[in-house]
């Protein structure tokens, strides 16, 4: 697999780094829940996450070849995608913080 560092690889990375930290916050969540003995809904949260987070992403980048610049929405997109790989990264801190 040839990898690339055109725009259209870069649109594809920011989602895997999205999907790679919302997993990641998951898998600390239900492994602390679990070795706590307690059985928390936290996937409901991540499903409201999905459709607050992710679904946005990909109605910017559907709405990528009405953008008369072709860069405005793009640029709107890694903000958002940069956005949500932070709110994850402080998350997961803030969860092996509390577990410590």
């Amino acid at each position: 697999m040839d990898y690339g560092f055109t725009l259209g690889d870069w649109v594809v990375y920011t989602m895997w780094g999205v999907f790679v930290f919302m997993i990641l916050d998951f898998v600390i969540a239900f492994a602390r829940s679990f070795w706590a003995g307690t059985f928390d809904t936290t996937f409901i949260g991540y499903l409201k996450d999905i459709v607050f987070y992710v679904v946005p992403l990909n109605f910017i980048l559907t709405m990528t070849p009405i953008d008369p610049s072709h860069y405005t929405l793009v640029t709107l997109y890694f903000i958002g995608g940069a956005s949500v790989i932070i709110k994850y990264v402080v998350d997961i801190v803030r969860r092996v913080k509390s577990y410590l």
